[in-house]
């Protein structure tokens, strides 16, 4: 077979090789170019931040590397076939995730990809080509960027000129590897063109080119779809149909050739004229020469006689092996003949249960490809009810929790599910009205309150209590101590009443005033638990997200410390400090909220 190659310049020539080796002719005919775009910082930007990095092909790849960008290293890569996925790890020295079946759908079946809602993916693409993989990462809610960094655009020339080249070297197959191509190949031909082209065996890269061929007109029998675009499965593609039509076109018997027996031209023996009657008066010489004459003529029409009989006997066996050798010959005929006749009923049987199969695999696609079309309208077609329910569900987040990120969430994940469908942008306008109101909301901080608090109930037991030290006693000389001597009797009679004196009434005298009040050890321990009883209602007033129940307490709290502790020590500085901080915190827990997009959603579902 003649190949022609119509894959973009430098990519066919592989193939190229591979198919020379095996015995076939080729050409290589480009009819697409490709085009590396220039993009901007700001549409690289995603690639830094991106959860998942999607190439569609060997040409994005290579495109991407040109702009040199900065990818986020935690990114997880994919690639929708082994050959890109090959590209992707010799440009960013990382490997990529492939799917078994080489396609989109084989793509998405990938579990890695199937719970994406609110992931950042970007699909790095060439300009238009399919978009099933957008369609499908975006009704699963993931945040889609497409990258679209090539083009593909048909080389500038006369479909017409082309075709008379590949008439002239009788192309009898054409490789194809994508739609455009096919446009590029049928567009602008005439009909006697057309009906030569369509007669051609074409190799296509999947089933969606072999469709789009179909379109064409295209026989489905002269469609043969390999199991990729890489060459090692074009190149199978290719051979196991030039070995079907090799045998298709095996030779026809040969004719028998029958020996004819040589003819060999029976030379008419015309006797010798009657010797003239011999004159009267011959003489004797005469005679004698006239009978020599008579023997010598004798021996030579005997030997001619034995000559003659040898031949006609060498003839017949001749003839005889002539017959023999024209009985085999036909023997031979009719075997080859039965020969050809069962090989010809087999490729037929052959031919029969392949054009069975590939009729039930058309029909079998066709349905499936009219299911998925049906599937695909009934998922684009945009549900009232759903875009109703993510909009109480945001109203309940802001009323009921007063939970203002969650409803922002559930928000923006309602405005990327109206950006697929057109005639929603009263509603997405009221959304993002709606975005910026919740986002300028600054949440309360609960949780560093709650610690704060918890850090001063902590450091009660620390706090030093504003009482007093009491002085020590003055040591005096006890005046009314009994001396020994008896003669000193009057003084120790006067002594001793002064001493049952003393019994009933004591004064007891100190060097310092005593201007503080005096707290027992009881009364310390409940100051304290008063302490530490109103910073626990202040912890709980905050979860409970009761401001004025919070205020009280730290107020009472701070009031606690200013008059029962020490004002110059460092932990009751350190806690009157914090507590008058905790009292100036703004616990707005319900702001008043609208939202707008509330009665434009009402709207729109009347």
């Amino acid at each position: 077979m003649h190949i022609l190659i119509t894959r973009p310049e430098g990519k066919g020539t592989e193939l190229a090789l591979e198919l020379q080796q095996a015995g076939y002719q080729t050409t290589l005919c480009p009819v697409l170019t490709l085009d590396y775009l220039t993009v901007n910082s700001s549409e690289l930007a995603p690639l830094e931040n991106a959860d998942k990095i999607i190439f569609i092909s060997q040409d994005a790849v290579h495109a991407l590397l040109k702009l040199t960008p900065t990818i986020n290293k935690a990114a997880q890569l994919y690639a929708v076939g082994q050959q890109t996925a090959d590209a992707v790890y010799e440009a960013f020295g990382r490997r990529a995730a492939v799917p078994k079946q080489h396609d989109s759908e084989g793509l998405l079946e990938l579990k890695t990809l199937q719970d994406v809602e609110l992931s950042n993916i970007v699909l790095v693409k060439g300009e238009g080509g399919r978009t099933t993989i957008a369609k499908t990462l975006k009704q699963r809610g993931a945040l889609l960027n497409q990258l679209v960094v090539y083009k593909r655009s048909a080389i500038e020339s006369e479909p017409g000129k082309w075709m008379d080249h590949w008439q002239t070297i009788d192309v009898e197959g054409i490789v194809i590897t994508s739609n455009a191509a096919v446009d590029a190949i049928f567009n602008g031909l005439n009909e006697p063109q057309l009906a030569w082209l369509k007669e051609r065996q074409f190799f296509v890269a999947s089933e969606r080119i072999a469709d789009y061929l179909k379109q064409q007109n295209v026989a489905r029998t002269q469609i043969h779809i390999a199991a990729g675009a890489s060459d090692s499965a074009m190149f199978t593609c290719i051979n196991q149909q030039g070995s079907k039509m090799s045998e298709a076109e095996s030779k026809q018997p040969a004719k028998p050739v029958t020996a004819q027996p040589e003819k060999k031209a029976q030379t008419a023996n015309t006797g010798a004229k009657a010797p003239a009657q011999a004159k009267r008066g011959i003489s004797k010489t005469g005679s004698l020469a006239l009978l020599i004459s008579l023997l010598v003529a004798g021996a030579v029409g005997y030997e001619f006689y034995l000559k003659l009989n040898s031949d006609q006997q060498s003839a017949v066996a001749l003839t005889e092996l002539t017959d023999e050798n024209l009985r085999l010959q036909q023997q031979i005929d009719a075997l080859k003949s039965a020969q050809q006749t069962m090989q010809h009923s087999l490729y037929n049987s052959e031919q029969k249960v392949t054009d069975a199969l590939n009729e039930s695999a058309e029909q079998t696609q066709q349905q499936l490809q009219a299911a998925l079309k049906r599937a695909e309208q009934q998922t684009f077609t945009l549900n009232p009810q759903e875009v109703t329910s993510l909009q109480r569900m945001a109203e309940f987040k802001l009323w009921a929790e007063h939970d203002y990120q969650g409803a922002a969430a559930v928000l923006s994940r309602l405005d990327s599910l109206l950006a697929e469908h057109p005639g929603t942008g009263a509603i997405r306008q009221a959304i993002h009205q709606d975005l910026q109101t919740l986002n300028a909301i600054e949440p309360v901080a609960v949780e560093a309150i709650y610690l704060k608090l918890h850090g001063i109930n902590q450091k009660v037991d620390e706090l030093v209590f504003n009482a007093i030290s009491l002085p020590e006693e003055v040591v005096k000389e006890d005046p009314n101590q009994l001396s020994e001597n008896v003669s000193e009797w009057r003084q120790n009679l006067a002594k001793s009443w002064q001493q049952f004196k003393d019994f009933f009434v004591e004064v007891r005298t100190r060097e310092d005033m005593v201007i503080a009040p005096f707290l027992s050890e009881q009364e310390r321990h409940l100051v304290k638990q008063r302490l530490s009883l109103y910073l626990a209602q202040a912890q709980d007033a905050v979860l409970s997200k009761q401001s004025s129940v919070y205020f009280s307490a730290v107020d009472a709290a701070h009031s606690l410390v200013k008059d029962y502790f020490k004002q110059d020590d460092a932990q009751t500085k350190a806690a009157l400090k914090s507590l008058a901080e905790l009292s100036k915190e703004q616990l707005d827990f319900s702001p008043k909220v609208s939202l707008q997009s509330t009665e434009q959603v009402k709207e729109w579902a009347q």
